[in-house]
């Protein structure tokens, strides 16, 4: 018989047989006949031989590959601590559930204090904020950057304002300078949802690591996938801590699985009105969830990061190439701009009609669906005009006509790095026959 060692190679050289003769195929894209998909899992040889390695391990919860995953992502931002999840959702959830904290004493967040965000974004950055019965205070964003208009967010603070929660929008970092500088000076929390944004950069610095805690997603259509999988990374160790209790079942242990007594103090120690020396392992400081990733997942994951430098300027080269091709239409789009001193890696390409158009998003978008181009939305668009937000308690600061126009009249294309050429030059001709229809 043989041993599990040539076993695991004799494995891992027939998966890369099976990659070959299932994935790597040439793709014949036919316009029109195949999807033109905005976003899609790109992978090879060694994601496979990694989910299966794990899965030979069966060891179904964090592991090896865990830990190799959060070093890689700890390495790539250069942050202190990387604790893994199961979703980019359930980040935004534990980062700011982790603000609640009764340890962090006058400094935690309390039901009915204020949080700054913005109505044009995705629902999981805006309802950990309600779920925690803390008020969302809405603030309209800046066209055409499509992030929080500093202006606005500095007339949106109050003496109960205590967090702002925002995202870079669709990979392009928000105002760093400013948005660091009044969370400074008001005392404020600040989590970056960088969910859309692994890889971007601000000054020449990773966006990611300018907030109090910051968030990543590696849902399939993101920078990087592990299928559902996210993280929440800090510098701030109390932090971290909190937010691996509250991830862990709000267990106070903050042993790693499969270990034991880390502390020194597993029967020591005295909790509450517990009895002296009750086993740390089962003592729970904080009302939390389970939401952590498997091995499995944290295997592809590994093999993913060494993908991301590759990834990301794949992102900015398609990025550029759609630029090129609306440039010469200009007259009827607002095409993106990145926020200064920022270099995105762009998630999508992100395009407003104009109000002096001749033709509607809508027009356009279903021009593109007729010829199997994906489109998107900006997620929510308003999202207190969203049913399930209708009767949430929040504020409006000033006007959120940005906001609303954006609803009615934005949509984006993909820049993933699945897309190829020929892809392109399909878009291409299907948006010059369209827009030769007004000319």
């Amino acid at each position: 018989m043989k041993d599990k060692t040539s076993l695991r190679k004799e494995i891992a050289g027939l998966v890369a047989e099976y990659y070959q003769s299932a994935f790597q195929g040439p793709l014949q894209f036919q316009p029109g006949k195949n999807p033109v998909h905005y976003a899609g899992r790109v992978f090879d040889e060694k994601e496979l031989i990694n989910a299966v390695d794990a899965s030979l391990d069966f060891w179904l919860t964090e592991g090896r590959f865990s830990q190799d995953f959060s070093e890689k992502i700890a390495d790539f931002l250069g942050v202190d601590n990387v604790i893994l999840t199961n979703s980019g959702s359930s980040a935004n959830l534990l980062a700011f559930t982790a603000l609640t904290s009764e340890k962090l004493g006058d400094k935690r967040l309390k039901p009915g204090d204020e949080v700054i965000t913005v109505a044009a974004g995705f629902p999981s950055t805006i309802s950990p904020i309600i779920q925690n019965n803390l008020i969302p205070v809405f603030v309209d964003v800046d066209i055409p950057t499509y992030n929080i208009s500093v202006e606005a967010l500095e007339k949106a603070i109050t003496p109960k304002t205590r967090c702002i929660f925002i995202a870079h929008t669709l990979g392009n970092p928000f105002n760093l300078d400013e948005v660091t500088r009044l969370a400074e000076k008001h005392n404020l929390w600040l989590i970056e949802d960088n969910c859309d944004a692994f890889g971007s950069k601000y000054q020449g610095r990773y966006t990611g690591t300018f907030g109090h805690l910051a968030t990543i997603s590696f849902y399939p259509a993101h920078h990087i996938t592990t299928g559902e999988g996210g993280a929440i990374v800090t510098n701030d160790e109390a932090l971290a801590n909190i937010v691996r209790s509250f991830r862990d079942w709000g267990r106070d242990c903050y042993c790693s699985s499969g270990e034991n007594n880390t502390c020194g103090k597993r029967f020591s120690q005295k909790f509450s009105d517990l009895p002296v020396g009750y086993d740390h392992k089962y003592v729970y400081s904080e009302i939390g969830y389970n939401l952590k990733m498997t091995d499995i997942q944290a295997a592809i994951g590994s093999a993913q990061m060494d993908k991301l430098p590759s990834f990301c300027e794949s992102r900015k080269q398609n990025f550029k190439t759609l630029t090129a091709m609306f440039a010469p239409y200009s007259r009827f789009f607002i095409l993106p701009e990145a926020t200064e001193h920022a270099d995105p890696a762009w998630f999508s390409f992100i395009v407003t009609v104009k109000e002096s158009s001749p033709f509607s998003r809508e027009e356009l978008v279903n021009q593109f669906t007729a010829n199997l181009i994906e489109t998107r939305c900006l997620f929510a668009g308003n999202i207190i005009k969203q049913p399930a937000y209708r009767h949430v308690t929040y504020r409006v600061s000033g006007s959120l006509a940005n906001t609303d126009y954006i609803m009615n009249n934005t949509f984006f294309l993909g820049t993933y790095p699945g897309l190829t050429p020929a892809m392109f030059g399909h878009i291409d001709t299907v948006l010059k026959e369209f827009i030769l229809k007004f000319e």
